[in-house]
């Protein structure tokens, strides 16, 4: 290996990579030093995860991959398939994006791990067991011998992202590849996670490939940043030098990315959809020869009252009821309470006469391509509730009006009869839309709609849902962890935790200035400006 790359820990020179002989990665160099964290940033399809699996040899057969790749002075381009078996898991960690499918369902994540040191240092039995232990302590994971047996289902996202970690770190890799580790997360376990690994890679002198698009992470937690767009680096440097002066046209949309704006006032006062005492509890399952526990109380009594045209916002950690408490008033989940929308009580209604309210509400999921049937093209995905609710609707009457929902959320009409997998998930989550509005709801409840977008495909959706709503007067129950987005489509905002409502009031005044400690721990996490 040449001297001057001598410090260089991870080296990768005019690396390229096809599939079936088309191009998705082109002569990408890049270095990684010890005890440096290097962010790869792009859009989805930039190349970046592709870049990372390449270098590790974790590609599939139809891939080819050209260019010097180095690992410390170990040329890995002339390794053997045993030697990368010894080297991945073992001078290399990985953490991935989503670990409920990186972990297997199967076996306890104590045994999990107890395989890797097996594998890589012969550890087994009762020293396998308490060099786990060791490392659930390390990355702060609250009862390690509990957790020991536990299985990935029982944990939270944020338990399981850190035995993920624990994993990665078991056999003391000189790098960790960590790709989109917090894209699902909220923001306050974002900043746990981020601030663990950067603790764990000054403690272990590691290098760090931070694989992310979220530049607002990039700014907080790493040394320097390569930006790539559609396969081609755009530029590299340090991370100030690089956001404050952008040689690249591609580098500067992504940091004007950021949603901004506000929502027009909304168009009267009077309550569309109003709550009083809502409340939902869960029985819990019953032991054998046990008597049944209390009942978990998912959400607290909460009163809360929405405008024709205006935006509510829900914020909180995950767990604490803001799904559940958007369905609870839709009437999809069993609930206590009053529940008035548009002057009749829904809590009264049941069968054929609650089926036929629902036309007037409609909902958005967070994942567009789980809750869109893969099965349908989009011109019967977005017509279903269309034909259910006006049954004597022609085929040319549908037709037409499957038109005009596609062109309203600037989707083009020939996309008719594609299907989901055809499409990006910012064009995915249009089609989600498409598919609400067609009805004409009054109310659409937004859950998570942003999340797992690119910040400009989240800034392109938030314009589009802002324009509807001035156009059609729509109102909106808006339930995110993104504070930025709501921020910027939000008049109102109500903050949950565990079931509680902690506090609620006008959007941009709450943010600026939170009066519990809760809130401004999330507006901290955020990284939003305060005056606290």
């Amino acid at each position: 290996m040449p001297d001057s790359h001598a410090s260089s820990l991870l080296r990768l020179e005019r690396l390229s990579i096809a599939f079936d002989g088309k191009p998705v990665l082109k002569e990408l160099s890049l270095e990684v030093h010890r005890g440096e964290t290097l962010a790869l940033v792009g859009e989805s399809g930039s190349g970046k995860s592709v870049s990372a699996l390449g270098a590790m040899e974790l590609l599939p057969d139809n891939a080819a991959i050209s260019g010097e790749r180095w690992l410390g002075d170990t040329d890995l381009t002339r390794l053997r398939q045993r030697d990368w078996q010894a080297l991945r898991g073992g001078r290399v960690g990985f953490v991935f994006q989503e670990p409920m499918t990186s972990l297997n369902p199967l076996h306890t994540v104590g045994k999990q791990i107890g395989e890797t040191l097996r594998l890589h240092q012969g550890l087994s039995g009762r020293a396998a067991r308490e060099r786990t232990r060791m490392l659930f302590e390390q990355v702060r994971l609250p009862r390690p011998d509990e957790l020991l047996d536990a299985w990935p289902h029982q944990l939270s996202g944020g338990q399981r992202q850190r035995v993920m970690i624990a994993m990665a770190i078991a056999n003391d890799p000189e790098l960790l590849i960590a790709d989109e580790p917090t894209t699902a997360l909220d923001v306050t376990v974002q900043q746990e996670i981020l601030g663990l690994l950067a603790e764990l890679r000054d403690r272990h002198g590691m290098g760090m490939l931070f694989i992310t698009h979220d530049l607002n992470l990039v700014k907080r937690h790493a040394d320097r940043v390569c930006v790539l767009y559609d396969g081609v680096e755009q530029e590299t440097g340090p991370v100030g030098e690089v956001f404050q002066s952008p040689r690249s046209a591609y580098t500067q949309t992504l940091l004007d990315a950021e949603p901004t704006g506000r929502p027009s006032p909304p168009a009267s006062r009077q309550p569309l959809l109003e709550a009083r005492g809502v409340s939902v509890s869960f029985q819990r399952p019953r032991r054998l020869f046990a008597s049944r526990p209390p009942a978990f109380e998912a959400v607290k009594p909460i009163d809360l009252h929405l405008a024709p045209g205006e935006t509510l916002g829900i914020v909180g950690e995950s767990g604490s009821g803001k799904t559940t408490l958007a369905m609870a008033l839709l009437r999809l989940v069993e609930s206590r309470g009053e529940i008035d929308f548009d002057g009749e009580r829904l809590d009264r209604l049941s069968g054929n006469a609650l089926r036929r309210r629902r036309r007037r509400f409609q909902v958005v999921f967070q994942d567009p391509y789980g809750s869109l049937s893969p099965r349908l093209p989009v011109s019967d995905i977005v017509s279903e509730g269309l034909r259910f609710h006006y049954p004597d609707l022609s085929n040319c009457e549908v037709t037409q009006r499957v038109r005009t929902a596609l062109e309203e959320v600037g989707l083009p009409v020939d996309c008719a009869a594609r299907y989901p997998h055809e499409f990006s998930g910012g064009q995915r989550q249009r089609i989600a839309v498409a598919r609400a509005l067609i009805l004409e709801p009054e109310l659409v409840v937004l859950d998570e709609p942003t999340s797992a977008l690119d910040r400009t495909v989240q800034k392109q959706l938030v314009e589009l849902l802002r324009e509807l709503q001035a156009r059609r007067g729509l109102s909106y129950l808006f339930i995110s962890h993104d504070l930025a987005v709501v921020r910027a489509m939000a008049h109102r905002v109500m903050v949950l935790k565990e079931g509680a409502l902690v506090e609620q009031g006008d959007c941009q005044a709450l943010l600026a200035e939170p009066s519990s400690a809760y809130t401004r721990a999330l507006v901290k996490a955020a990284g939003l400006p305060h005056r606290f």
